[in-house]
């Protein structure tokens, strides 16, 4: 007959095992972050590729994503379930459930018993008893001042996330609003090139337009300019395009 020692041994050697390829595949997958941040990527498939990787390595049965819009309103981006999509969803239409309360006061809200307190947010208890959800955790995607929207991780068993998978999660959910806020910062720095070469490019036209001016009005250059301001300001329209006008001869002033 074999000791309690050597009956436990299998099981905890097993343990170990499957740890160790769940670390594994963590790291991967942090590897995996990393290297869409400096490639250029896609937004919206790196959030599916989040709650999925917290899905398939975490204990919980489905993860989702808010991600703020323009107007600072939430909107469900990713989702691993039906059941997951439908409780965020219903939170957004009843404005009220911890997703929402996580995003808005910027902390980490855990529901370890939906039904401990439901009357708090009574229609997001009874949906997400009626999807199999009994436990939920909320994580701001936040860095710094800036919050962007919330991963929300759910489960189907009643209890507290155990503190290795909330670690887990937390530093996925920062990796991720690091990329997006990185994503935002390169769009807009495009944005203001393209303003800036925007502005080289017309000015280039305006001094054409300014000598056109100056020799079919025989004003001066600075003469010129004033003419073209201040036609361009009482028309409500650009310089760029007054200058446009004068060097095609489309307008003369």
């Amino acid at each position: 007959m074999r000791s309690p020692t050597q009956v436990r041994h299998p099981v905890n050697e097993t343990t170990r095992l499957d740890e160790t390829v769940r670390l594994e595949r963590l790291f991967d997958a942090f590897a995996t972050f990393a290297d869409t941040l400096v490639a250029g990527y896609d937004v919206l498939d790196l959030l599916q590729t989040l709650v999925e990787t917290c899905h398939e390595l975490l204990d919980v049965d489905s993860a989702g994503i808010l991600l703020s819009n323009a107007h600072g309103k939430l909107e469900v981006v990713a989702s691993t379930s039906e059941a997951n999509t439908l409780v965020e969803i219903m939170q957004l239409d009843a404005d009220a459930g911890p997703c929402l309360e996580c995003f808005r006061t910027r902390a980490v809200v855990s529901v370890p018993d939906i039904d401990v307190g439901s009357s708090r947010w009574a229609d997001f208890s009874a949906t997400a008893r009626a999807q199999g959800i009994h436990s939920v955790y909320a994580i701001p995607l936040r860095l710094r001042e800036t919050t962007i929207g919330t991963l929300n991780i759910m489960r189907n068993e009643r209890g507290e996330l155990n503190q290795r998978d909330i670690r887990a999660a937390q530093a996925l959910a920062d990796v991720a609003t690091i990329g997006i806020l990185q994503e935002r910062t390169i769009r807009d720095a495009s944005t203001l090139r393209d303003q800036l070469q925007e502005a080289l490019s017309s000015r280039i036209i305006i001094e054409q337009a300014k000598g056109v001016v100056a020799e079919t009005a025989n004003v001066s250059i600075e003469a010129a300019f004033a003419l073209i301001r201040a036609h361009a300001r009482s028309h409500q329209i650009s310089l760029s395009l007054v200058a446009r006008q004068l060097v095609t001869r489309d307008l003369r002033l």
